[in-house]
């Protein structure tokens, strides 16, 4: 690290996320000066909510730092570890992993040379710091460095890129420990100007609690930015959200779980979604229709580690994510959200009377953007 206040940085898209890519040997050694310089550097807390004085984009999905450091176990390559960086507040949380950055980490790892690889596929086997968990990514490496040019095209990315295959490992029990925390397939939650809320409490990837939106008197189409501006709605699933951080166990204090809260996905049967682009994907192109809150905020498409979950949810029979999709069978799970259709590949399977995810798989994108250094 550089005394002047500036550190050697990437910066990448991964899927459809963005953020500032370190290697951990270029930051301190204590790591309780992290925070401080990830905030500056993304221009947090920001009353505004736009990061104008940083690299953030006023959104958390773009609002977010991967370091990336010598594996320190044997069957991983490198170590990730995922920060997510909030806008308004001046908090950095390592809570999680973002499924999106995860497809970067392993083109990063071969084009600063992290990882050996020669032309053709290369697999560089990830160990995410936050999740304790392997995630294995497959791509295609030409003249030495990860392929860019493709023609994979991915909901809420302008045109394409190169695939990146994302294979996450023995995903249940990302946080927690267990993918059903509460051993529920449905828990009840009392919440306060509510009543009782049925929910789905799922750790597969990262936890999510899933909602019925129709339990709530919404349509379950709403795109991100009507969400934000709807006070009323936007408090009951963030105090739903409270209450299941306390039913998985994070804290038992109600101030507390709201700095500590799950994924939230409001989920309904398949209908015609409507997207930001102005498209609308027709019901017959979905299983499954998904919004999702991340760290509170309405995501514009879907976090992947979400949409794995949800996946993972709508395989076991008695969840709601189970109880609303209507699939065909086999593996492979569609799910309809803001930014279009997102499939993915999820496994579970009945332990003796105890659900398990052996793996979810998923297509991503990345592209390096820029590299140099960032003032914080």
């Amino acid at each position: 690290m550089n005394k002047h206040g500036k550190i050697p940085a990437v910066f990448m898209r991964g899927g459809t996320s963005k953020a500032l890519m370190f290697h951990e040997r270029d930051l301190p050694a204590d790591r309780s000066a992290w925070d401080a310089i990830f905030l500056a550097a993304m221009g947090s807390p920001d009353p505004n909510g736009r990061q104008l004085n940083g690299m953030g984009g006023g959104v958390t999905s773009v609002s977010k730092v991967c370091v990336i450091g010598l594996p320190s176990r044997d069957d991983a390559d490198v170590d990730y570890t995922f920060a997510q960086v909030l806008v308004k507040e001046a908090r950095v949380s390592y809570k999680g992993n973002c499924g999106n950055m995860s497809a970067a980490i392993g083109p990063f790892a071969v084009d600063e040379e992290l990882v050996a690889a020669f032309d053709g596929e290369a697999v560089v086997r990830i160990h995410n710091t936050n999740t304790k968990k392997i995630i294995r990514a497959t791509f295609s490496v030409m003249d030495g460095r990860a392929a860019i040019d493709g023609d994979l095209a991915i909901p809420g990315v302008a045109g394409t890129g190169s695939p990146v295959k994302l294979d996450f490992l023995d995903l249940g029990g990302a946080d927690t420990g267990r993918l059903l925390p509460t051993g529920n397939v449905v828990d009840r939650l009392s919440v306060d100007g509510l009543g009782e809320v049925e929910v789905s409490i799922v750790d597969a990837a990262n936890p999510c609690v899933f909602i019925d939106a129709t339990s709530l008197g919404m349509s379950g189409v709403e795109m991100p930015e009507l969400l934000e501006r709807d006070a009323v709605t936007m408090e009951k699933l963030i105090s739903i959200g409270a209450h299941a951080a306390i039913a998985m166990g994070f804290t038992g204090n109600a101030q507390e779980a709201r700095k500590r809260l799950p994924l939230i996905g409001v989920v309904t049967s398949p209908q015609d979604n409507p997207t930001l682009s102005g498209e609308v994907v027709p019901s017959a192109s979905a299983d499954l229709v998904v919004r999702m809150l991340s760290s509170g905020q309405p995501h514009r498409a879907l976090p992947v580690t979400g949409s794995i979950c949800a996946a993972v949810a709508a395989r076991i029979p008695g969840t709601i994510p189970h109880r609303l999709a209507q699939t065909t069978g086999g593996a492979a799970v569609r799910l309809a959200m803001p930014s279009g259709v997102i499939t993915v590949d999820a496994s579970v399977h009945d332990d003796a009377g105890t659900w398990r995810a052996g793996h979810g798989t998923v297509f991503r994108t990345a592209r390096r953007l820029f590299d140099g250094s960032v003032y914080f």
